[in-house]
């Protein structure tokens, strides 16, 4: 067994890496579950930056292929990302998000994180077959379409895009920029009852992509969900995609 502690002047403070080259254990494993602690212990931060693969190996002691194979582990498990220009940092814990009727915004704020949203669009559409028929429109009657960038810290998190009937709100982009769409609806006097919601996963598109800082075909989890006031009306229908190495839903399952 050899002990590797990292040398030199490193930008932060590195963790001390064993690696056991009789265990069976891969090495590049062996060195994935103690980045994977440090992080998880908080030794290596959000944000911090670990050294570039070639000085890594030099202070490991391991190959450059060994470590190329277990940051990309850990950019797979969502606990790095590779930016250009940057390097290879840590990124902030998975958001896990229990399946309620809420907004993901007032979900963030609650659980301590800073939610923070950009507003892409917000105007009247006609709406496609299925919206319209989600939120029960009258035929060629537009609705209001939302589109945003929701944020956790820096980083981008999700794509929301919702539709409202045109009579339910009016919402400017100032107020979803600083608020829930549904802290929003409840002011205007909309009473949410209850919700059907599919959850699914797919890959990015290209223009998903660009949005969420992935790559193409990363996979996101998806969610549809169309919400009901207590008069039994259709009052939003979303669509959102979030990414999956930074969002997982929770459940509670009950035996009946």
């Amino acid at each position: 067994m050899s002990r590797i502690r990292h040398a030199g002047r490193p930008a932060v403070q590195q963790p001390v890496v064993v690696v056991d080259r009789g265990s069976p254990v891969p090495l590049y494993f062996q060195l994935a579950q103690q980045l994977e602690a440090a992080i998880r212990d908080g030794v290596l931060a959000p944000g911090t930056r670990l050294e570039n693969e070639v000085l890594l190996a030099h202070r490991c002691g391991l190959s450059r292929p060994t470590v190329r194979h277990a940051i990309q582990h850990l950019v797979d498990k969502g606990l790095l990302v590779r930016k250009r220009g940057v390097g290879t940092q840590v990124v902030q814990a998975q958001v896990r998000r229990p399946i309620e009727l809420t907004s993901l915004y007032d979900d963030l704020a609650a659980a301590g994180r800073v939610p923070r949203t950009e507003v892409l669009e917000l105007a009247p559409v006609r709406p496609e077959d299925e919206v319209a028929a989600e939120l029960g429109t009258a035929p060629g009657s537009d609705v209001l379409r939302l589109r945003r960038i929701r944020f956790t810290g820096a980083e981008p998190l999700a794509v929301l895009t919702n539709y409202l009937p045109r009579d339910i709100a009016a919402v400017t982009g100032d107020e979803l920029r600083r608020h829930g769409l549904y802290e929003l609806l409840r002011r205007a006097g909309v009473n949410l009852r209850i919700a059907n919601q599919t959850i699914g996963a797919r890959g990015a598109t290209a223009a998903e992509a660009r949005l969420l800082d992935e790559r193409r075909g990363a996979p996101l989890l998806t969610m549809t969900r169309t919400a009901y006031d207590d008069k039994g009306r259709a009052v939003e229908y979303g669509t959102h995609v979030y990414r999956a190495s930074r969002y997982s839903f929770a459940l509670t399952l009950v035996e009946r």
